[in-house]
C-alpha cells in the first residue's frame, strides 16, 4: 500500500484490468480529483498511459475525469453521480475525492491516490489487507530516513520546526507521524509555538 511514486498508481490500475479489455468490449474508468493541479494531474495521465500501454485504446475503453474544484461537497456529488453512471471503476485522487468515493460506492471498485493517511481518512481499515472494494496508494514521507539525513547533513542540530498547514487532514496526519519518529530520537519534545509550527529538540551527535 505505502508506495510514494505516482507511477505505480498508473501501474496499480493496470494492472487490476490488463486483461478486462478481452473481456469485454469498453472498459469504463471514472477518474476524480479534489482540483486539478500538476501533481495531481500527472497520476491521471499516468494511469490513461499505462492503460494504452496494456492493450487499451479509444474504442475498447471508456476514460472520464471530473474536477471538484476543492470543494468537498462537490465531490461528494461527483461521486455519487459516477456510482449512478456504473463504472467498472473509480479511481479517485487526493483525499476528499477518495473519501466522497468510497463513502458512495458499495460495489464498484475504488483505487486511491495522493492519500497521506488512508487509515486516519477512514478509507480502509487494514494498510496491508484493505479487503473489500478499496484499494489504493500512500504518499507518506518516508519522515524517519529525512530526520536521519538532516542529523548527517547537520550533527550539531538540536531544535527542528515544521511549518503545516492545521486544516489540512494529510498535514495533520504527517506531523502525527514526525512526532512519533522525533520522540525516537528526541530528548523532550517541545510545546507549539504556534498552530502552524512544531519544534522538537534533541541532543546533538558527537
Amino acid at each position: 500500500m505505502k508506495f510514494t511514486t505516482f507511477a505505480k498508481a498508473a501501474a496499480l490500475a493496470a494492472g487490476v484490468f490488463c486483461t478486462a479489455a478481452q473481456a469485454a468490449d469498453q472498459t469504463y474508468i471514472a477518474t476524480t480529483a479534489i482540483v486539478e493541479h500538476p501533481a495531481l494531474d500527472s497520476v491521471r495521465a499516468g494511469i490513461k498511459d499505462s492503460l494504452m500501454e496494456n492493450g487499451y485504446n479509444e474504442e475498447n475503453l471508456k476514460f472520464t475525469f471530473e474536477s471538484a474544484q476543492g470543494s468537498p461537497a462537490t465531490a461528494a456529488q461527483i461521486a455519487r453521480k459516477m456510482v449512478g453512471s456504473e463504472p467498472d471503476l473509480i479511481v479517485a485522487i487526493a483525499t476528499p475525492s477518495a473519501q466522497a468515493a468510497v463513502s458512495a460506492s458499495e460495489n464498484i471498485p475504488v483505487i486511491f491516490s495522493v492519500v497521506t493517511d488512508p487509515l486516519g481518512a477512514k478509507l480502509v481499515n487494514n494498510v496491508e489487507q484493505p479487503g473489500g472494494n478499496v484499494t489504493g496508494l500512500s504518499d507518506m514521507l518516508p519522515l524517519a530516513q529525512q530526520l536521519e539525513l538532516l542529523q548527517e547533513i547537520m550533527p550539531n542540530l538540536k531544535t527542528l520546526g515544521v511549518p503545516y498547514n492545521p486544516g489540512e487532514p494529510n498535514a495533520v496526519s504527517s506531523v502525527e507521524a514526525l512526532k512519533v519518529v522525533a520522540k525516537e530520537k528526541a530528548s523532550r519534545s517541545l510545546k507549539h509555538r504556534h498552530l502552524n509550527h512544531l519544534m522538537w529538540r534533541w541532543p546533538a551527535r558527537s
